[in-house]
């Protein structure tokens, strides 16, 4: 891709923001019990997907499951962010034999910096729901479709329970103002672009079900 897209919240992921992601999922019991349950989703997945040995984690972030993708000894991780300090906070503050399994790559999941079919799986974990344009989902999604051999991971916001519901409700009593990067998306629209994109839904995993937001499906590429 010539131009990649550029988002401006991924603007903002400087050295502190880094070490401020890095710190938040573990503030507070609510946020340790939240990181458990993406980790054990992430297990659940990673099986479902064949337990892949070549994984791209983009974005990694400050490498929060890389524990997690080195749980399978003989896994190569590509950990890829299109933040330069969040890559150095991952690798940084990450325990050493985790490190050590991981191939850092500046990359934009826009534009990866691979080849075709470079990779068995891409881990995807906490982007999407950044994604507000179609467009920009279906360009992530269809670069994504390029670099894997076989699967796909990802996270997002999805209606249709408990606090989809509510969230609509507070912004529609006090309104949306300004600037907004995460967003709630019907279910029915991003299955669509998945298959658009060139993928078949394998598997859905909610957090809780009918009550969180968050969903993680493991695509396969058709």
């Amino acid at each position: 891709m010539s131009n990649p897209i550029k988002l401006d919240f991924s603007e903002k992921y400087d050295e502190q923001h880094a070490h401020q992601y890095l710190n938040k999922h573990q503030a507070g019991l609510s946020r340790r019990l939240s990181h458990r349950r993406d980790e054990q989703l992430a297990r659940m997945a990673l099986a479902l997907a064949g337990d892949p040995g070549l994984v791209l984690d983009l974005p990694c972030g400050a490498g929060r499951l890389w524990s997690v993708l080195a749980e399978k000894p003989n896994r190569v991780i590509i950990g890829a962010d299109n933040s330069e300090a969040m890559l150095k906070t991952a690798l940084n503050a990450q325990p050493a034999d985790v490190v050590k399994r991981v191939q850092p790559l500046h990359a934009s999941a826009f534009d990866i910096a691979l080849p075709d079919n470079a990779v068995d799986s891409i881990f995807c974990m906490r982007l999407l729901h950044h994604i507000g344009e179609p467009a920009h989902r279906l360009a992530i999604l269809r670069e994504f479709e390029r670099v894997t051999r076989d699967s796909v991971i990802v996270s997002l916001w999805v209606d249709g329970n408990f606090k989809a519901w509510r969230r609509k409700r507070l912004e529609h009593t006090r309104g949306q103002k300004g600037y907004q990067n995460r967003f709630v998306l019907p279910a029915a629209t991003v299955e669509g672009e998945f298959r658009q994109a060139g993928f078949r839904i394998q598997e859905r995993l909610d957090f809780l079900p009918l009550y969180a937001m968050w969903r993680v499906y493991v695509l396969r590429k058709r």
